[in-house]
């Protein structure tokens, strides 16, 4: 069966930076082809990726993951009927989400020193009350907490017990149903896991790989001092002195769209009567071209006071495929080596990318369905006859209408 599969392709230059850091402090690196590479991990995309959406889609397509799950329903609630106070709404929204779920539900321990609690002996009263939380992470989308805000409150408007108004069978019913349909864009392509219900797990429509730079690195650290703005002249010397870790590199990002997967996700679970008024298509081409769009442009946030890394991509080669999807990291197992020629790794990681597509492409007979390069500059010529050249928003509206023309042709 053919299928709609979208390889997404970045060349990224990035200057002196710490833009995802170990447990040391120092840049994430990784070896291969036989060398240390700068890398950045695939979390920290996506967590780019998924901050960049706000700026893309409506709230209503987005999802929210935290441990504050019943904070976040409670919010929905009081927003809707003012008079409520957080305290009145807590019980009903720990139970919905502990039934929708299936997850453990419980009021944190206060933190030692906290003020007004225990080990603050300044503190005056009794500690503030905190809102029940998830035992670990849980990911809903806007319009499953909205339905589950219409549950509580109709329970809540019966005055009724928590745990009573939860346990009629229809009313169960509802709520785990609002856990399991109208997923976010956002849980549609990065997934969900919920350890106490598999049923509620959503497997991710996008993969993401680990960029890594395509030559050696060095891990490099900036001796920095800070003036204590204070001091006088009979003060000299710094107020603080420390260091931090960096490195440079042209890195190879790589991430894949299943495209069916996608559509599946995002219509899981809905009755035809239950389905939106607009075309089918028009969900999945929102969420593809804001993916497209938000993983090129992203860039994750560490130390970027310190660095201001805000660089764009090189070049940007997406393939649309109806098999599997094709990473070309092998381009680069090789490291490029460009020491002492002033050119940079640019140049050269185009040539190797244009020599290693075609040749992967021929030899397994995985040449793709179409191909669009956004590059900038003469030092990407060689990526210039792969496909046709577009600059970004040509890229994420000729993306959106070639998925638009599958999934519609499908549905």
């Amino acid at each position: 069966m053919s299928r709609t599969i979208l390889d997404v392709h970045i060349l990224q230059t990035v200057p002196p930076s710490n833009i995802n850091r170990d447990d040391t402090g120092a840049p994430k690196s990784a070896v291969y082809g036989g060398v240390r590479r700068s890398r950045v991990s695939s979390q920290a995309w996506k967590k780019a990726t998924r901050n960049a959406f706000g700026e893309l889609l409506d709230p209503a397509e987005l999802g929210v993951r935290t441990k504050k799950v019943v904070d976040a329903l409670t919010r929905r609630i009081t927003a809707r009927e003012t008079f409520l106070t957080v305290e009145q709404v807590w019980p009903m929204a720990a139970e919905v989400i502990q039934v929708a779920t299936g997850a453990k539900i419980e009021t944190p321990a206060r933190k030692t020193g906290a003020k007004g609690g225990k080990g603050d002996p300044g503190g005056e009263g009794a500690p503030e009350p905190q809102a029940p939380q998830s035992s670990y992470l849980l990911f809903l989308s806007a319009r499953q907490l909205d339905l589950l805000a219409d549950v509580a409150l109709e329970g809540i408007a019966k005055k009724a017990d928590p745990k009573v108004h939860l346990k009629d069978p229809e009313v169960k019913g509802r709520v785990k149903k609002a856990a399991s349909t109208r997923h976010s864009v956002d849980i549609a392509l990065f997934g969900r896991m919920v350890a106490d219900n598999t049923d509620l797990n959503v497997d991710a429509a996008a993969q993401v790989a680990h960029a890594l730079s395509v030559h050696p690195v060095d891990l490099e650290a900036d001796y920095f001092t800070a003036v204590d703005d204070q001091n006088g002249d009979a003060e000299p010397g710094a107020g603080m002195i420390g260091t931090v870790d960096f490195n440079s590199a042209t890195l190879y990002r790589y991430a894949a769209v299943d495209v069916d997967l996608l559509a599946a996700n995002l219509d899981a679970g809905l009755t035809d009567g239950e389905r939106t008024a607009e075309p089918a298509p028009e969900p999945v081409r929102r969420a593809v071209e804001a993916f497209v769009e938000a993983f090129t442009l992203s860039m994750p946030s560490g130390k970027i006071n310190t660095f201001g890394n805000h660089t764009l991509p090189d070049a940007v080669v997406v393939k649309l495929r109806s098999a599997r999807p094709v990473s070309f990291v092998g381009a680069f197992e090789r490291p490029v080596t460009r020491e002492g020629t002033g050119e940079g790794h640019v140049r050269a990681a185009c040539e190797a990318l244009a020599a290693h597509i075609p040749a992967v492409e021929e030899a397994f007979g995985a040449a793709a369905d179409h191909t669009w390069i956004v590059r900038v500059g003469e030092h990407t010529e060689a990526l210039a006859p792969l496909g046709e050249q577009v600059n970004l928003r040509e890229l994420v509206g000729k993306v959106g209408d070639a998925v638009t023309e599958r999934v519609g042709k499908r549905g």
